[in-house]
């Protein structure tokens, strides 16, 4: 049975890299603003904050929000994206990919701005929730791209820096990871232009889970 090669533990972001939820979480922020009376914002300020932890993904996406709304408008923004969440799919092939990196023994591992109540939801939703070893939610740690989720990952298990792989959609993941002093891999089927990756060094950009998944297979 296959081992890995480089890569003993892999972190996965979970809303627009495994999860196809993008579209979403977008319209659940840019309609929570109008519940509030507050300006709708633009498709691109919404869907860059994805990936943030809730409170500083509303400010920054809606700076006319003043901090004491804060709560009242996570709250609008959980009833829209709770009331249509069961639409949401993880994309084509994310099952088969993680199954193939489990069977060669790697550390699966999500990090994810989304908190823990939520995580936990959606993976017992999707049927995923055996197949990962651990996971770290932003309200129980610091929110991306602090590296601090990772940090808390790699001293669960005893994985070294460079044997930790981060996946994700925007560029707070790869900071993340480059804050972390852990290698990278891009995906530009989520939230953020793939363009915006490259300061950040990413070993690969996948197009598609298919490539992701090829991949891994051949460099993790």
């Amino acid at each position: 049975m296959s081992r890995p090669q480089q890569f003993d533990l892999i972190a996965f972001d979970w809303d627009g890299t495994l999860f196809d939820s993008t579209a979403l979480i977008t319209r659940s922020i840019q309609n929570a603003a109008v519940d509030l009376g507050l300006p709708r914002p633009s498709d691109e300020a919404a869907s860059y904050v994805i990936g943030m932890a809730l409170y500083p993904a509303l400010a920054h996406a809606v700076p006319e929000l003043p901090p004491e709304r804060y709560k009242e408008m996570g709250l609008r923004y959980r009833h829209h994206y709770l009331g249509a969440q069961h639409e949401v799919t993880l994309f084509d092939g994310t099952e088969a990919m993680l199954a193939a990196l489990k069977a060669r023994h790697h550390w699966l591992t999500v990090a994810t701005g989304k908190n823990r109540r939520g995580l936990d939801e959606v993976l017992q939703v999707s049927g995923l929730a055996a197949m990962f070893d651990g996971t770290r939610t932003a309200d129980e740690t610091q929110g991306k791209p602090h590296p601090q989720m990772l940090l808390e990952l790699m001293r669960e298990f005893g994985a070294e820096p460079e044997r930790t792989l981060m996946i994700g959609d925007t560029t707070h993941d790869l900071q993340m990871a480059v804050n972390a002093g852990c290698p990278c891999v891009g995906v530009s089927y989520g939230a953020h232009d793939h363009e915006s990756f490259a300061e950040f060094k990413p070993l690969f950009v996948a197009h598609t889970t298919a490539e992701l998944h090829q991949w891994l297979i051949d460099h993790a």
